[in-house]
């Protein structure tokens, strides 16, 4: 008897720890938990569950480790070993906004109520959490910088420690947050990533919002199923839930005759990135100024949609990620950048409030605001159909010299597999040559950005050292390495000003003493002669330019610097 009283009387005390509550729920759904709240919460259910684990991994610029959260109805804590028994692991992450807190408390609520069997974690499914990504933004507290969101009462800061917004940092990872969840995501290899946000911009009645990857830049065969199978399952999960949810809002004003077009997520954002290696992704945007308590609910509600939709989908998902993986690594040319068809569209019913102006109290002039007395529902269009343009050519291999060694820690952090060359040698290589390019006049995320870039192609035999890296495109990460090497993608290492030392010319001449040697290599090189002629006659304006004519005999001249614009990213064909 006394046995069995102290049993009941652990099993009682294991479950009241269990079933603690949040400070969103202590608070009625008024407040968000703070960052050491947040860890202590996670600490406290591992210590009496075996169904969870705590983990650091990797550092981030708060100076904080980087914490994730494993949930697994076995008990096991391996993403290798789920990927043996075929579970779809699910990757959730929270805060990378902490201004924008609803995947913190919700995912927190989730995780415990698996964890007391309020909710079922089906046995093929294994979860990941980052509970707050951005850690300098979530110790930053305030309760006025988002100031058209409505709750909670305080909440973290945009900026991370570096003041860096993190969702645009996942490819150019300036951030030790970046590098940290690129290991993350490499070591867990997801199926889902799920990356929880608040919107911003126009009002309206729905409260949950989603943004899904491209369809198209997933490639055919997950894009087709993305498109037609699951992300349909997801909107009916939640209609189930008496959520009625929409494709994210972006659309010009009220004219709803051009309708909304479909997100487009660069690499730089997270949903963007997870999509190069072919992981399913989504970023759900709750609604700014619907009260706090409805958005964490709404959240917590899509995260058990995708587990009930992704333990039905179980086999399909699996099948399709092997099948797009082996088309990702026999596909010959990939697309730099997609653009909307307007040509097609789907059919959305948006709910929605009417515009209407009054008079405003802070300029005296007339404002607009949307009327929530005028609710109205209506079918718009919505483009989700993009085309792919700016194809390249995929190469048997890349040749990187070791000295751009901030690319090459990126390449490795992000599981690319590389070669060193065991010896100097001559290779034969496409090389790129900058031919134009514009950079933004302001900073941008701690850059110019490059863009509008033009290259020109020659053929050349190179000598390379001993150490200088090898990387040959038949592997996952084949998407990547195009889409960050290839110097006119949007997101690549050029456009975000790694490779900008070959932009300046290093060594030059005096006029007066290049003058002399320009006409000795002028009698030397006929051909030159020739061209230059050709060049005087045709540009008036050039042949009375005496600084124009030596600079063009010395840009054609061997002693021209080869380095100068020469995109040290080389081609083996």
């Amino acid at each position: 008897m006394r046995n069995f009283l102290c049993i009941t009387i652990a099993f009682i005390y294991c479950n009241s720890a269990l079933a603690q509550l949040t400070r969103f729920e202590k608070s009625k759904g008024l407040e968000t938990a703070t960052y050491e709240e947040t860890i202590a919460f996670y600490k406290t259910l591992a210590g009496k569950s075996k169904l969870i684990a705590v983990q650091h991994k990797g550092a981030t610029d708060a100076g904080y480790p980087l914490p994730i959260v494993l949930v697994n109805a076995d008990g096991t804590h391996n993403p290798a070993q789920w990927r043996r028994e075929n579970k779809i692991i699910i990757f959730i992450n929270n805060g990378i906004h902490p201004g924008e807190p609803d995947g913190i408390d919700a995912s927190m609520m989730l995780v415990r109520d698996i964890v007391t069997g309020k909710v079922n974690l089906p046995q093929n499914i294994a979860l990941a959490f980052i509970p707050i990504y951005n850690i300098g933004g979530s110790l930053n507290r305030n309760s006025t910088t988002r100031v058209n969101q409505n709750g909670p009462t305080e909440y973290g800061f945009r900026g991370n420690a570096q003041n860096l917004d993190l969702n645009r940092d996942f490819t150019k990872s300036d951030s030790k947050n970046a590098k940290s969840f690129a290991q993350i995501f490499h070591w867990l290899q997801p199926d889902l990533f799920i990356d929880n946000h608040v919107s911003d911009g126009a009002d309206y009645q729905h409260t949950m919002t989603l943004i899904t990857t491209q369809y198209e830049k997933l490639g055919h065969i997950s894009g087709n199923y993305l498109r037609n199978i699951f992300e349909p399952k997801i909107y009916s999960a939640m209609k189930q839930k008496n959520w009625d949810i929409i494709p994210y809002v972006e659309f010009d004003g009220a004219n709803f005759d051009k309708g909304i077009t479909m997100f487009n997520e660069t690499p730089r954002y997270s949903s963007g990135y997870a999509a190069l290696f072919g992981t399913l992704s989504f970023i759900p945007e709750t609604h700014m100024l619907k009260p706090y308590k409805e958005r964490v609910q709404s959240t917590y509600d899509l995260l058990k949609s995708f587990i009930e939709v992704a333990s039905s989908e179980q086999k399909h998902i699996k099948t399709i990620r092997q099948q797009a993986t082996y088309e990702r690594m026999k596909q010959d040319s990939f697309a730099l950048k997609f653009v909307p068809d307007y040509s097609k569209n789907s059919e959305i019913t948006f709910k929605g409030y009417q515009q209407d102006s009054t008079l405003s109290y802070a300029t005296g002039l007339q404002k607009m605001f949307y009327n929530r007395n005028k609710p109205y529902s209506r079918q718009v269009k919505f483009y989700n159909y993009f085309k792919s343009q700016n194809f390249v050519k995929k190469p048997k291999a890349y040749v990187i010299p070791s000295g751009w060694y901030e690319v090459i820690e990126r390449l490795s952090l992000n599981g690319v597999k590389m070669q060193s060359l065991q010896n100097d040698s001559v290779i034969k290589v496409q090389v790129y040559h900058i031919a134009d390019y514009k950079s933004y006049p302001k900073p941008y995320e701690k850059h110019h950005i490059n863009y509008a870039t033009e290259i020109t192609k020659t053929t050349d035999s190179l000598r390379f050292q001993k150490g200088d890296k090898i990387i040959y495109l038949n592997q996952v990460a084949n998407r990547y390495l195009i889409e960050m090497l290839e110097p006119t993608g949007d997101d690549s290492f050029f456009a975000w000003n790694f490779f900008d030392a070959i932009l300046q010319q290093k060594e030059g001449y005096s006029d007066y003493r290049w003058e002399d040697i320009a006409a000795e290599v002028l009698k030397k090189e006929p051909e030159l002669q020739t061209a230059l002629n050709k060049k005087k006659q045709e540009d008036p304006a050039f042949s009375s330019n005496s600084g124009a004519i030596l600079r063009y005999i010395y840009i054609h001249s061997p002693y021209y610097e080869k380095a100068h614009l020469r995109y040290p990213v080389y081609r083996v064909e």
